[in-house]
């Protein structure tokens, strides 16, 4: 969706509105991490986020990275920047030609400052002269597909210190296309008010939005100021010079400056704010809170799992239930499966169904922080303990499991641990509901006045000589079906025929039964290959013939991953009768 539409239905709706500004990360990690932050920061409520682009296009690849995985695995709305600095004009084809196809329909076009160690702006070759020019370009190259941003100076630009003649060049920006302005940061709001004033005289009439950079802290704030040569008023000054050196202290200042600024701004009639957040989280929550900013109140999730935005994913309706803790890897390992436009999952006889990609193999954080979180087991039942204590929360983060257990597994949480502390190693679950209004605020998805449904489901990594315990139990239940693999590929079920389970479906007024987790051995047998080697990923973090790295790799090497549905939907916790009262380890041993 186009920013202006948000906008648009925002102030139709009579209420503020955000959004957050973030720069691309210069290491893997930092990248890694900042999904984390931007997917907790989705909570807030920002209607959209922007990725910065460096000049010379420096960090393009991150960006592109960045807003796409943003805008198709998180959901998010996202605006991509886009500078003229060192961009010959096949560069910025390349980048426009990206952003549509992955789904971006937002680009911020600015002129970008000089490059680092110049001090000058200065046109490259075959590239343009100024923000006005590259609005024009996208205009005429991709008509009104783009909604385009422009950035506007209260105080005027740093290298043009006639007020009349900067606001002419906001004017012809605007004139040539551009859609809504945001501001340079600012700290005296008179300032911007007078300017956006002026701004109305002079026939703008598009949105205007400020921009806020919290303050952070001392130097930080000195350094962006002098730099941008932003105005700050002596009272500011006056207020962080005796707590300067206390950066907690300059934070709470900062948030409050900012609150009572946007707070002045209110009264003015200002309805949308753009915080520029340095990639922090904090600051800007702590700002949204004291503004009494709540996030608007969400449409019912339309599935279970959050949509991606990606153009090319748009009408997907169904999704494995393997990947459930590992989005981003299946969103990435996906992009080039046959017949996905059609909203489908994919067709398993396509020579790409199934096609590994870099992500899939890896660990989330890098070797130090997994050593940090797993420890060194040396032992199967240490390894058990681990994952029970993934299941009480005392743990966040398994290889499998990128964030901490679902709100929706809280009821079966006590029994999770119980079966993980006896050897059953779970890696994905979900609990049994009949009925669940689909405005339900943990079970509920779709649209209003509808009921949804979904059986028991366990996945979970099991030894051998536990496997054929529980096929046993299983066999005396005519409501469970399994799936049953080992690192070899060994395939065990009890099913009939590969026709897709449907393990969460949803009946709503007017509509078809839709039907958007599913278990089928198709892709269970693509997911297992990196469920195994994930495994192997979590061994090699210590050395060879170690305690650590033979008992993690004996898994890996013997032990089977397994899935099981209840298909009676009725019964809420029946699915952990087949695990008994039999230890793993009084398993293993017989």
């Amino acid at each position: 969706m186009k920013i202006t539409q948000k906008i648009e239905k925002a102030l139709a709706e009579e209420r503020c509105f955000w959004s957050f500004e973030y720069f691309p990360p210069k290491t893997e990690a930092g990248v890694i991490n900042l999904y984390d932050r931007m997917e907790r920061m989705y909570q807030l409520g920002p209607e959209f986020i922007d990725v910065t682009w460096n000049a010379g296009g420096s960090s393009s690849d991150v960006t592109m990275q960045v807003c796409t995985t943003a805008q198709s695995v998180y959901g998010l709305e996202t605006c991509m920047h886009l500078t003229c600095t060192n961009m010959p004009r096949e560069k910025i084809d390349i980048a426009l030609k990206d952003a549509k196809a992955a789904g971006i329909q937002n680009i911020l076009a600015l002129r970008g400052d000089p490059p680092r160690g110049q001090e000058n702006w200065t046109k490259c070759e075959t590239g343009f002269s100024y923000a006005e020019d590259l609005v024009k370009y996208i205009r005429e190259e991709y008509g009104d597909y783009f909604c385009i941003g422009v950035a506007g100076y209260p105080e005027g630009h740093t290298e043009n210190q006639d007020p009349e003649h900067d606001m002419k060049h906001l004017k012809n920006k605007v004139d040539a296309g551009a859609d809504y302005i945001v501001t340079q940061l600012f700290y005296d709001v008179d300032i911007f008010l007078k300017w956006h004033e002026e701004c109305r005289k002079v026939g703008i009439t598009i949105p205007i939005l400020p921009g806020i950079m919290p303050i952070q802290n001392f130097g930080g704030f000195k350094r962006m100021t002098s730099l941008c040569k932003t105005y700050v008023p002596d009272s500011i000054y006056a207020a962080l010079e005796p707590i300067k050196e206390d950066d907690k202290a300059v934070k709470d200042y900062g948030v409050q400056l900012a609150v009572d600024m946007c707070n002045q701004m209110k009264a003015a009639g200002i309805r949308g704010f753009h915080f520029y957040t340095l990639n922090l989280e904090r600051s800007t929550r702590l700002i949204l809170e004291g503004l009494e900013f709540i996030a608007p109140i969400p449409q019912v999730r339309p599935l279970p799992w959050n949509p991606s935005l990606a153009k090319n994913r748009e009408k997907e309706n169904v999704r494995p239930i393997f990947w459930k803790n590992r989005t981003k890897s299946y969103i990435l390992r996906t992009e080039a499966w046959d017949d996905f436009p059609n909203g489908r999952w994919g067709d398993a006889r396509s020579p790409a169904f199934g096609e590994i990609d870099g992500y899939g193999f890896n660990l989330k954080y890098p070797a130090e922080e997994c050593l940090q979180l797993w420890n060194h087991p040396e032992t199967l039942q240490e390894v058990f303990t681990l994952f029970a204590k993934y299941c009480t929360n005392e743990l966040n983060v398994l290889p499998w499991s990128d964030a901490p257990l679902f709100p929706e597994s809280d009821i079966i949480r006590s029994k999770l641990a119980s079966i993980n502390s006896k050897g059953f190693l779970t890696i994905n679950s979900q609990p049994a509901v009949d009925g669940a209004l689909s405005s339900h605020p943990v079970y509920g998805w779709g649209p209003k006045n509808g009921f949804v449904y979904q059986k028991s489901y366990l996945e979970f990594f099991v030894s051998p000589q536990a496997l054929e315990t529980v096929v046993k139990r299983i066999a005396a239940c005519p409501y469970v079906t399994y799936y049953a693999v080992n690192k070899q590929g060994d395939l065990r079920t009890n099913t009939q025929g590969d026709s897709p389970n449907a393990v969460t479906w949803g009946v709503f007024p007017g509509q078809e039964i839709i039907q958007p987790t599913i278990v089928d051995s198709a892709s269970f047998m693509a997911w297992k290959d990196e469920a195994f080697e994930l495994w192997n990923k979590w061994a090699l973090l210590y050395e060879a013939s170690t305690p650590s790295r033979k008992v993690i790799q004996e898994i890996s090497d013997t032990w089977f991953l397994m899935n099981v549905v209840d298909n009676n939907y009725k019964e809420e916790q029946a699915i952990f009768e087949i695990f008994g009262d039999a230890s793993e380890t009084e398993l293993a041993s017989r």
